[in-house]
């Protein structure tokens, strides 16, 4: 069976569109088939996004990581029109819906691009990292998105991240720990957990 963190998704498409409020903002998304959650915003991304605060986010750029059609990365630019922020995934499909979903939003303060994870990012440092992450994909996959997020966020730089308790929140907050040698648990929901890690300033 084909996965949502499939490159280029060869089943067949179906689009469909709807409109869902994300904090205060009515937004219109268009999904398809071979993309995560086409059916309606997915419980997960939508603990993380109630629960997203900016207290202590130095300033710079912010990164949604595995971005799917958009609801994190638009509801932050929305949220945030003074920030860019980046939204990448593997997925093209994906990223394709993710572009026209910010049009159809009026929604400029975006960069919408492919990356496998970090792979396509170089250099690039942001203020704050934020995923739901493709756990189907693994948890190598999973771990390399905690891991490598030190390296690509500034001093105080935040990570968020989403995850059920079933699905390894106890492993990936344990990860977190040893990364950044800090992990909060800002809210659980229904048994998702968001976790947040500040990167130390050396």
């Amino acid at each position: 069976m084909e996965q949502y963190f499939t490159t280029h998704p060869q089943v067949e498409h179906q689009q469909r569109t709807f409109t869902f409020q994300l904090r205060t903002h009515n937004l219109q998304f268009t999904t398809d088939n071979g993309v995560f959650s086409k059916q309606i915003i997915d419980y997960g991304t939508r603990v993380l996004i109630a629960a997203l605060n900016w207290d202590g986010l130095p300033a710079g750029k912010l990164l949604d990581l595995g971005c799917g059609y958009g609801p994190i990365g638009l509801t932050m630019a929305k949220e945030l029109p003074q920030r860019l922020i980046e939204m990448v995934d593997i997925n093209e499909r994906a990223l394709t819906l993710a572009q026209a979903n910010a049009q159809t939003n009026h929604i400029s303060n975006v960069e919408i691009k492919p990356s496998n994870i970090y792979q396509q990012l170089n250099d690039q440092i942001y203020a704050g990292i934020y995923t739901n992450p493709p756990i189907r994909a693994g948890k190598v996959v999973v771990t390399n998105m905690i891991t490598q997020a030190v390296e690509h966020l500034k001093p105080n730089g935040q990570l968020w991240l989403v995850v059920q308790k079933k699905q390894g929140e106890p492993t990936y907050k344990k990860i977190m720990q040893q990364t950044f040698n800090n992990v909060q648990i800002i809210t659980r929901d229904k048994g998702y957990y968001v976790l947040k890690s500040v990167k130390n300033n050396d």
